[in-house]
């Protein structure tokens, strides 16, 4: 059994291939996912960092280690403090419980995967 804490980095490469056959495949609904991503991430009453942190409590509550990669990822690159993904998380946890909470360490450690890389690389 492999105990080492999963790569992030290794992670959302992999299913970014993933998701370039599925682009190719469903271009559609792949499309229309995109199409809503961008809508539902444009800043408006909430700055787009807001919502990458609403987004990462979300994934984790949902507990996609995939989603905490890519908005822990997001989040390095917007400049997000780890006081800021603490809260977060600890919104995350107070809603989801133990179960919120193993994830939440999975996902402080993403970030800090992606906060060592720096906002310009992650």
């Amino acid at each position: 059994m492999n105990t080492a804490a999963p790569s992030y980095q290794d992670l959302i490469q992999s299913v970014s291939k993933n998701l370039a056959t599925l682009r190719a495949d469903i271009p559609d609904v792949m499309k229309g996912f995109s199409d809503m991503a961008k809508a539902a991430t444009q800043p408006g009453a909430l700055d787009k960092k807001t919502k990458e942190l609403i987004a990462l409590a979300l994934g984790v509550a949902a507990h996609c280690d995939a989603c905490i990669g890519f908005h822990t990822q997001a989040l390095a690159r917007l400049g997000a403090t780890k006081a800021e993904v603490e809260e977060a998380l600890g919104m995350a946890i107070y809603m989801g419980g133990g179960p919120s909470l193993m994830y939440s360490a999975n996902a402080i450690a993403s970030f800090a995967e992606f906060a060592e890389i720096g906002p310009a690389k992650a």
